[in-house]
């Protein structure tokens, strides 16, 4: 019988504690190994059993998530992914602990709508499982719980692949998960000002991306910015996916554009990379150029199928530099992928297609 994945809830919240751990034990692979209201209880607690992966939160009494989560990392790593608000100042502290080694950021279940609700349970659930499948374990299989929604609905596949009028602007799109926000930072660096324009989905809550968006802007020479509804996509620009909202990439005769549009969730997620991935092969073409990263799951993988299938070059990023080499996986074995690289060479291969077509 396969491992269940052990979880460590830390939140000085009863209330919280206790839906986690509702969400958590209803998903037959994952289990709560235990609950703690603060890092002190959870310190005693991992002196017992240690857990495969921890549920922190941000702002606790005696000691914050953030000091807990250092020492965590220098003293015995362990996934980690971290439970938030998402408000006021917590979404900073939160960005700050992604640098620190969180591996992923999940909202705190709250009263809302059944919907929200249902999406928060497959978040969490996918997220803890991603985090799982982070560092090397065995006997822990990820299994899916919930069906996927594809592409269809929000965008219907062209009955075409060719695409609009002809133009010799590149634009690229770019989708991510688990792993992806310190691995978007070292392929941004890596782009000069007059690099192609790049339009980007990184899985995230809402309210996270903006701060994410700003703490790139200020290390990278291109311009970084979370995506609003009709942006022109420009070189030397970056676009990232709202948190919480798709994009899709648009065309306007030679500009290119994004649109930023509510909806269901698509291949488990919302922003979803198929959806950009889509728009991309219907508006783009082989004017473009998709590159599908580290992360868990599938989503991107039928959307890059569809992009090189309009003529668009197509990059994943290979297994050893990745956290979690599922996403470009699935892409590889659809065939949906011209080149495999490490992280470190995709930004210059890239840039090598800028003005090919």
């Amino acid at each position: 019988m396969n491992k269940k994945i052990s979880v460590l809830i830390v939140d000085d919240s009863a209330l919280v504690r206790d839906a986690l751990s509702e969400i958590i034990s209803s998903d037959p692979d994952i289990e709560v190994m235990a609950t703690a209201s603060d890092p002190f209880i959870a310190a005693a607690k991992m002196k017992t059993r240690v857990p495969d992966v921890i549920t922190l939160d941000v702002e606790m009494p005696r000691m914050d998530g953030i000091t807990f989560l250092r020492k965590i990392m220098t003293q015995h790593p362990l996934p980690v992914v971290i439970c938030s608000t998402l408000a006021g100042p917590g979404t900073k502290t939160a960005m700050k602990a992604l640098e620190y080694g969180a591996v992923e950021i999940i909202q705190k279940p709250s009263l809302g709508t059944r919907r929200f609700i249902e999406e928060s349970r497959i978040r969490i659930t996918d997220s803890i499982k991603a985090a799982a499948l982070s560092k090397p374990r065995k006997g822990v299989p990820y299994r899916k719980v919930s069906p996927k929604l594809t592409a269809d609905a929000i965008l219907k596949k062209p009955s075409s692949n060719r695409a609009m009028l002809e133009t010799t602007d590149r634009v690229v799109a770019v989708g991510a998960s688990t792993g992806g926000t310190e691995a978007l930072r070292i392929l941004f660096e890596s782009l000069p000002l007059d690099s192609p324009g790049l339009v980007v989905v990184q899985h995230m809550p809402e309210n996270f991306t903006k701060a994410f968006a700003k703490r790139l802007n200020g290390l990278c020479r291109v311009n970084i910015k979370e995506a609003r509804n009709n942006d022109t996509v420009l070189p030397g620009q970056v676009l990232i996916a709202p948190g919480n909202e798709h994009m899709l990439l648009k065309r306007s005769g030679a500009r290119y554009y994004v649109e930023i549009r509510s909806g269901p969730l698509v291949s488990r997620h919302r922003p979803s990379v198929d959806v950009l991935f889509r728009s991309a092969a219907r508006y783009a073409g082989k004017n473009g150029v998709g590159v599908i990263m580290t992360g868990m799951g599938d989503d991107g993988a039928r959307g890059m199928l569809e992009m090189k299938e309009a003529g668009s070059y197509t990059i994943a990023q290979d297994e050893q530099s990745s956290v979690v080499f599922g996403m470009p996986k699935e892409a590889i074995r659809k065939n949906a992928v011209k080149k495999v690289l490490p992280l470190e060479l995709i930004a210059r291969e890239v840039l090598q297609h800028k003005h090919t077509a």
